[in-house]
């Protein structure tokens, strides 16, 4: 596999670190960009291992680490939902400017979720493909439920998530609550591949369901049978990415 180490700058000026991922024995058919899920990173096991299966299959990857994750610069206690999607908006940028404008958008979670909301702001996408993304952020209010009374009343506080401390400010639950994903799926405008598992215990299968059902054509459901929320199983994993593929190859046109 042909990987390059690069890093681009954000909105604010923070350096983010990302990996271009690149077909090992060709030129690239396209340029995919690649959203983690919350609180992971690009170098989680089931980002690497769709983003390979991608450029296996011709389509050259950039997955990077959204702002004060991973090892890219920023605090993330400053960071919300609306920062990551300005990310996804720079990095996208980045690849016009020094690659190629991506055309295919991929996120995990709730970075599914931010690719929705970022293709309005990302021209050259023609095709967005979601893995275990939620239809509303409410899955995600409630792993902080515990400490949202501390950051209501302190403005801000200490969530453990993923066996991991992460410090949430109340800007992020405000941003949160004004989170239309209805909207954005529905006038979405690009061809949408919804993949889950019906066996996701994180964002249950009806998620993908709502999510279908807003899309305007054309669309399509892949299931991803016995995975888990996090594709933490590399055979799921790459299939995924295989699959996103050979689906998105449909809408590139002539290169």
């Amino acid at each position: 596999m042909n990987t390059r180490k690069i890093n681009f700058e954000n909105a604010s000026g923070d350096k983010l670190a990302a990996l271009l991922d690149l077909p090992s024995d060709r030129e690239p058919d396209a340029y995919a960009l690649f959203a983690h899920c919350f609180t992971c990173s690009k170098d989680y096991k089931g980002v690497v291992w769709v983003s390979r299966a991608l450029a296996a299959n011709g389509i050259a990857v950039l997955r990077f680490d959204f702002t004060g994750l991973g090892e890219s610069e920023g605090d993330f206690a400053d960071t919300t939902f609306s920062s990551n999607v300005t990310d996804l908006v720079a990095a996208a940028e980045f690849m016009r400017r020094e690659f190629e404008a991506p055309k295919i958008l991929v996120g995990h979670s709730l970075g599914g979720a931010a690719v929705l909301h970022a293709a309005a702001r990302i021209p050259s996408a023609v095709a967005v493909a979601t893995l275990a993304a939620p239809s509303s952020t409410d899955h995600l209010v409630g792993v902080i439920r515990s400490s949202a009374a501390e950051i209501e009343s302190s403005g801000e506080a200490e969530v453990e998530i993923g066996g991991r401390r992460f410090r949430i400010r109340k800007e992020f639950l405000d941003d949160l609550s004004v989170v239309n994903m209805r909207d954005a799926v529905s006038g979405l405008g690009r061809a949408l591949l919804v993949c889950h598992s019906p066996a996701d215990r994180t964002v249950g299968i009806d998620n993908a369901n709502e999510l279908f059902l807003a899309a305007e054509h054309p669309k399509c459901f892949l299931s991803l049978d016995s995975a888990d929320h996090l594709c933490s199983n590399s055979d799921d994993a790459r299939y995924a990415g295989a699959m996103i593929a050979t689906w998105a190859r449909r809408y590139l046109g002539d290169k």
